[in-house]
């Protein structure tokens, strides 16, 4: 019996896939024969929602993108997306989103966990942040991760095809920030929760490199996303870092998911994006800030 067309087709999930590296990587995955399952909260433009990184400058607002978009600009270049909406501080969302992507498409090959919870707390000083705001970020930065994670590795380990699991990380998880945050640095939560995320990529190398799973720690680098733009002129860090566009870690995304070279970066290790996409001339011209 032949097989089927969902059991040949290559599968993608990805989170936080209405804007910024999320919605680019859904395009580039698609560029290289993924259908894409983009997820996240905003479904059709101009939907608003609460957005900023701290008290102060918390407000609710639409910003640019949305999964139809990004499910549109899939399917102009010849694959198909399956848009669903997927909260990360809402688990029975997560579930649904889940189910309905096995329900539909059968399996998943590649998870990008790229989402994050955006809201107060993440680059609050020490001595704003209180406790539910900590509780909050952790929920969204690292428990629904790793609840999406462990279903989908199960998954994967069931179907006995392997898979690939690549985590978007960052530099805050390792080094200490250059300036306080509000003044060029970042706030404590945010580093913290992604410290925590950054061990997840390595423990499931450990665990089940042997059966097959694939797991990258991706950092970005300082990415000049729609929100980044709304929020603060473009530039969150007071001109610390230099940004790159979100075409560069979505180039290298794709090249993780599908270039068995891509081996000797798996595990807990931080693969640097931008240096990457320049050592490997995935973005045509592209060339990192001196110092990144």
């Amino acid at each position: 019996m032949a097989p089927s067309a969902n059991e040949t087709r290559k599968v993608a999930f990805v989170t936080g896939a209405s804007r910024g590296i999320g919605a680019a990587a859904a395009i580039a995955l698609a560029e290289h024969g993924f259908d894409v399952v983009a997820t996240a909260r905003t479904m059709s433009p101009g939907q608003q929602h609460d957005y900023g990184a701290t008290k102060a400058e918390s407000r609710r607002m639409a910003l640019p993108g949305s999964l139809e978009e990004t499910a549109a600009a899939v399917r102009a270049r010849g694959r198909e997306a399956l848009v669903l909406r997927l909260d990360l501080l809402d688990r029975a969302s997560i579930d649904d989103a889940l189910a309905r992507t096995y329900a539909e498409w059968g399996h998943v090959d590649v998870l990008l966990n790229n989402g994050i919870y955006q809201g107060p707390g993440l680059m609050e000083r020490l001595a704003d942040l209180r406790d539910d705001e900590m509780r909050t970020i952790f929920e969204g930065n690292v428990f629904a991760q790793l609840h999406v994670t462990q279903r989908v590795v199960a998954r994967m380990l069931e179907r006995g095809a392997g898979g690939t699991v690549i985590n978007m990380t960052s530099g805050s998880a390792l080094i200490d920030p250059p300036r306080p945050a509000g003044e060029g640095g970042w706030g404590y939560a945010y580093s913290a929760s992604k410290a925590a995320f950054h061990k997840l990529a390595g423990i499931l190398h450990v665990e089940h490199g042997r059966d097959g799973i694939r797991a990258f720690n991706l950092n970005p680098g300082f990415i000049l996303t729609e929100a980044q733009k709304a929020m603060h002129g473009g530039d969150q860090f007071g001109g610390t870092f230099a940004g790159a566009g979100p075409d560069v870690p979505a180039a290298v995304i794709a090249w993780l998911a599908t270039d068995a070279e891509a081996d000797a970066l798996r595990g807990g290790r931080h693969v640097d994006a931008q240096r990457l996409c320049e050592e490997r001339q995935l973005v045509a011209g592209f060339r990192r800030a001196e110092g990144m």
